[in-house]
């Protein structure tokens, strides 16, 4: 069950998806979903995927929240100090932003 403000996905900087797929799958066992050639999702206890789109990749594993409501999570990061980086856009999937904590982290939050 999702919950609000709860770690939900982690997205990790692709490359070669198929070398990557590859290695999870020989390692670990790992299974795959693709959601085209820049992406591939993996359902291993917590959901994640690695994003090899140049144009959309962090160059760090971005930690991505759940939220109910995505308008609302936004104003709470704003008045709690955070910054947002990327305002709410689309995805296939859903919607989501990213913001950076005091700390200068990166994050994200989405909702279906």
């Amino acid at each position: 069950m999702r919950e609000d403000g709860k770690i939900d996905y982690v997205e990790l900087p692709g490359g070669d998806l198929v070398a990557t797929r590859r290695f999870y799958e020989a390692a670990f066992g790992w299974t795959f979903t693709n959601y085209g050639p820049a992406y591939t999702a993996f359902h291993e206890g917590l959901d994640g995927g690695f994003n090899a789109d140049a144009a959309d990749q962090a160059d760090k594993p971005l930690v991505i929240l759940y939220a109910k409501d995505l308008e609302v999570m936004e104003a709470r990061v704003r008045a709690g100090g955070g910054a947002v980086t990327r305002p709410i856009f689309a995805f296939p999937g859903g919607r989501r932003f990213h913001f950076r904590d005091p700390s200068g982290n990166e994050l994200a939050v989405w909702s279906e």
